[in-house]
């Protein structure tokens, strides 16, 4: 099953967050960071800022990001595109665990960010959005 703001984003689709990644692709990055606030934020030159999450929130779900990668060593590089990829689910004792690759393509290779939502089973799907914000 679906949340419905996810529901909501597959029917309406999300022009704004396109129109963002777009205005990132061949920039260089000067901040990458996996904040507090499980998002991506990106800080690129001519201060441009962009944040990355999932923006899919019902009730009764429980979303996060993470990775394994190092990614102050792609700070310097292009951000040459983002590609989302489905993953397998994680096992789970009572609830659902979702999980979607987010692949980021630089000019130095790749690194991998993995969108969780865990819920109840009524729920699920991710909505992963790209916003601008100021850079810091």
């Amino acid at each position: 099953m679906l949340g419905i703001s996810v529901m909501l984003w597959m029917l309406c689709g999300n022009d704004e967050s396109a129109s963002v990644a777009q205005r990132a692709i061949g920039l260089t990055i000067t901040k990458l960071v996996l904040g507090d606030d499980d998002a991506l934020h990106f800080g690129f030159e001519g201060g441009f800022g962009m944040k990355v999450s999932d923006q899919g929130q019902s009730c009764c779900e429980t979303r996060y990001m993470r990775t394994d990668d190092d990614l102050s060593s792609f700070v310097g590089s292009k951000l040459l595109g983002l590609l989302i990829k489905q993953a397998p689910n994680e096992q789970a004792e009572y609830d659902e665990h979702e999980v979607q690759f987010l692949e980021v393509q630089t000019d130095r290779g790749c690194f991998t960010m993995a969108s969780h939502n865990e819920h109840n089973g009524y729920y699920g799907g991710f909505d992963v959005r790209c916003s601008e914000e100021a850079a810091s």
